[in-house]
């Protein structure tokens, strides 16, 4: 009989002191937060991405199929780049289109068809 008291008490001290530790005592948490499980895109930081870094990329697999959010992350940034790219050709190609018209501008060309002379 004296046996099962102490088996008693054993269990409702390893009952109260499990019920502590997943409750918390007081206001620091028994476990610190848990850093996300999330891997780096793979995709280089300090040069433009080309098709080689695309055909590279393998993202990876949650156990319900990819993660949204790195997917979302890994698409938004090649966006972004595309997006610069764009306006870097529209910059160019606005710069390049003024200098195709310069030889008929340039000094020392005179219009004759304006009764100029040569």
């Amino acid at each position: 009989m004296i046996v099962f008291f102490f088996l008693m008490i054993a269990l409702v001290v390893v009952v109260a002191a499990v019920t502590l530790a997943v409750i918390g005592g007081g206001s620091e948490a028994v476990l610190p937060e848990a850093e996300p499980d999330r891997v780096a895109d793979g995709l280089p930081e300090t040069r433009p991405v080309v098709r080689a870094d695309i055909d590279a990329l393998r993202l990876p697999v949650a156990p319900r199929g990819y993660r949204m959010a790195e997917v979302d992350d890994v698409l938004e940034r090649l966006a972004a780049e595309l997006a610069e790219r764009d306006a870097r050709i529209a910059q160019l190609t606005a710069a390049a289109a003024p200098a195709d018209a310069a030889p008929a501008d340039a000094p020392g060309h005179v219009d004759l068809s304006k009764g100029g002379e040569r």
